[in-house]
């Protein structure tokens, strides 16, 4: 995913595009005895096929998403959307444009909203407490692309309580997702935000991480988050409610592209500052190196963009930084919403 004429690293628009390290397989997995896929073939009218675009670069990217309600509510991954200066969600043979309704980074969920949708097909939702080790699943998803048939990735259940990491790869910085269902089956990065269904034809995750693991044969492991988990945060999500870890809306702006510093010190280095954006308007240069934000001290990446989710535009955050000379300067950034 990329970004129109501002600077490389865009300036944590603060989203920073959250990519997975996903490793397509060898071949993909055959249905099982039984053919699981029929009972998944229940889930697939609601299935989403969404496609990203954001202008650094030109990039565009792929993710799936599930109609919650009639009305275009679709539940994916926060990371599939993240930084998207345009979302499509293709649904029942209409494709619509689509907004960023909320999300949380930590549990990577997020709900869009497809414009003008009406009398969409709605995906079951069963119960992910009620899975048991062995018990058939398959994933669907866009990895092949939107104009492309979805993917069907047949696996079983081989544990749950996981956690991977994911790499965001502007940063450098990683995160750890847990609780997360593993099952094996060969799932690939356009196949995230999908949904992981049961033999009922019932959604029972949303695929947020894969993997490939060749020493352990054919196919690779799947992570989902567990439905039971996820439909908390989209409840919370739909009904508006903002919360440390829930953000409603899009993010804001603050205007810096960043890394953690490389030696063993705090704070955030700037690397990169949008012209006319909040940190320019305050007096923040590339170079500097960011400490405090709203009285937090800044350890790492992810705890600035943690201390700007819990914020919205016209919010006033105090700021404290060393400038390229080595002096302590102190400022304030007025957020604005992403462009």
């Amino acid at each position: 995913m990329g970004m129109g004429p501002f600077p490389p690293l865009r300036l944590a628009l603060i989203a920073l595009a959250t990519i997975f390290a996903l490793v397509a397989p060898a071949a993909p997995a055959a249905a099982a005895p039984g053919d699981p896929i029929e009972a998944a073939a229940a889930a697939e009218p609601a299935v989403v096929r969404i496609d990203t675009t954001v202008d650094y670069q030109g990039v565009i990217g792929v993710g799936t998403g599930t109609v919650l309600d009639p009305g275009g509510q679709v539940l994916t991954n926060f990371h599939v959307v993240q930084g998207a200066d345009r979302i499509t969600g293709t649904v029942a043979g209409q494709t619509f444009p689509a907004f960023l309704v909320g999300y949380n980074r930590d549990r990577d969920v997020a709900i869009i909203q497809l414009a003008g949708a009406a009398g969409l097909p709605v995906a079951a939702i069963g119960d992910s407490n009620a899975l048991v080790p062995g018990e058939p699943v398959v994933a669907l998803g866009n990895a092949m692309g939107t104009d492309a048939p979805l993917t069907r990735e047949v696996g079983t259940v081989t544990g749950f309580g996981r956690t991977v990491t994911a790499e965001d790869t502007l940063t450098g910085s990683s995160d750890e997702l847990t609780g997360l269902i593993e099952f094996a089956a060969p799932v690939r990065a356009g196949d995230s935000g999908g949904p992981l269904v049961n033999g009922a034809g019932q959604v029972v995750g949303i695929t947020t991480a894969a993997s490939v693991n060749f020493r352990m044969g054919p196919g690779g492991k799947g992570f989902a988050i567990p439905i039971n988990d996820v439909m908390g945060v989209a409840g919370q999500i739909q009904a508006g409610v903002p919360s440390d870890t829930v953000h409603i809306g899009p993010p804001v702006l603050l205007g810096v592209g960043v890394r953690t510093t490389t030696r063993d010190e705090s704070g955030v280095l700037i690397q990169d500052v949008m012209v006319g954006g909040p940190a320019d308007l305050a007096g923040l240069v590339a170079g500097d190196v960011l400490l405090v934000l709203d009285g937090v001290s800044l350890d790492s990446t992810d705890r600035l963009t943690s201390v700007l989710d819990r914020h919205y535009p016209g919010d006033v955050l105090d700021m404290t930084w060393i400038d390229v000379g080595g002096q302590t300067r102190t400022g304030k950034a007025v957020l604005t919403p992403t462009p």
